[in-house]
Order: C-alpha cells, then structure tokens, then sequence
C-alpha cells in the first residue's frame, strides 16, 4: 500500500483545494417585471414563468 514520505504542507494542500470553490449564481431579467431571477425559475416578485402567471404575486 502507497504511503506518503512527506507530510503534505498547509500551502500545497490549500493550493490543490483553490478549485473547489463555489461558483456565483446566475441571474436573468424578468420580462415582465424588470426584477432579478435565476434562469428556468419562477420569478419570486410577480411569480410569471415563460410570460404567464404561474403562482400568485406575493402582495
């Protein structure tokens, strides 16, 4: 069984786990509202979906 010589250091640790960072949402506009939402969802503010009312606008 294959067992390290070195103890792996802190910074080439650190360095191989740099890619396993989250990536930043997407946003798109609602054509309807103008407001932010994630692509193929339900906007939160009119509650529209492929330009009809799919759930009712939170009042």
């Amino acid at each position: 069984m294959a067992v390290p010589k070195r103890k792996t250091s802190p910074s080439r640790r650190n360095m191989r786990r740099s890619h396993h960072k989250l990536a930043a949402t997407s946003h798109n506009e609602c054509p309807n509202c103008g407001e932010q939402r994630r692509p193929h969802h339900v906007c939160g503010s009119c509650g529209h979906y492929r330009e009809r009312e799919v759930v009712q606008a939170k009042s």
